[in-house]
């Protein structure tokens, strides 16, 4: 079940990737994680098409009716209520506003320079226990997803560039980045051409290939599935 969800509009796109529970987990909420990504995603995209609020301010607004809807039947307190990462794109004037929300990276070819925006903070917890993560999520000094607290939408890596100077840009889940993260088998660029050049499908053809071919012993230094749900979009300007 894909629990990935992408959307794009006239001057904007976004990547929502859902953040599986581990088993046995009780998340307090009546609803699965792809509930939740396509109800985000569907308030997120409401509100892009008519406000011209900050990115921030979007997606803040947008968590909060998302839970609204379901405060009535799911426990939102729950730090265990189903999440996802956001990597969202969005023009504004003159200028290109981005945000990225946990592992969903974006790429930008600024004036042939590229820029990987990434938010690692889910690489650096402490402790990766199912007890840990719980403690840490949404939390100073942890990490921070889209789930019930609107103020995680204000903890993203944001910020926007002149849109004149950008080339391209790509949208990645992690199970798109780890083509470049996990498999290393081309850099930040090597992916932007590729995308470029033969498009996402081909992008996607060959993680899943990468992780047909990972040994027991590769796939045991990493954390993380051996095969995740995958979505890349790529924007030309």
């Amino acid at each position: 079940m894909n629990e990935d969800y992408a959307v794009t509009g006239p001057d904007w796109a976004f990547v929502l990737d859902g953040a599986t529970a581990a088993s046995g987990v009780d998340s307090g909420c009546v609803h699965d994680v792809r509930w939740l990504v396509r109800r985000l995603g569907g308030e997120l995209a409401q509100r892009l098409a008519v406000s011209d609020e900050t990115a921030p301010d979007v997606l803040a607004e947008a968590i909060q009716a998302t839970g609204a809807a379901h405060a009535d039947t799911c426990d939102l307190r729950n730090p265990s209520s189903p999440s996802t990462t956001v990597a969202l794109l969005r023009l504004r004037g003159d200028d290109l506003e981005y945000l990225v929300l946990a592992d969903s990276p974006i790429v930008l070819d600024v004036a042939g320079e590229i820029r990987p925006i990434i938010d690692d903070r889910l690489e650096h917890l402490p402790s990766y226990t199912v007890e840990a993560v719980r403690e840490l999520r949404n939390r100073p000094g942890g990490f921070w997803v889209a789930s019930t607290e609107p103020a995680a939408a204000y903890q993203s890596v944001r910020d926007v560039v002149p849109v004149g100077e950008v080339r391209r840009a790509a949208l990645l889940s992690d199970g798109a980045s780890r083509y470049v993260e996990r498999f290393g088998l081309a850099d930040w660029a090597g992916l932007m051409d590729l995308v470029d050049q033969a498009g996402p499908a081909e992008l996607l053809r060959r993680v899943r290939a990468a992780e047909q071919t990972e040994t027991p012993e590769e796939r045991s230094r990493h954390r993380g599935k051996p095969h995740d749900d995958a979505t890349a979009l790529f924007v030309r300007f």
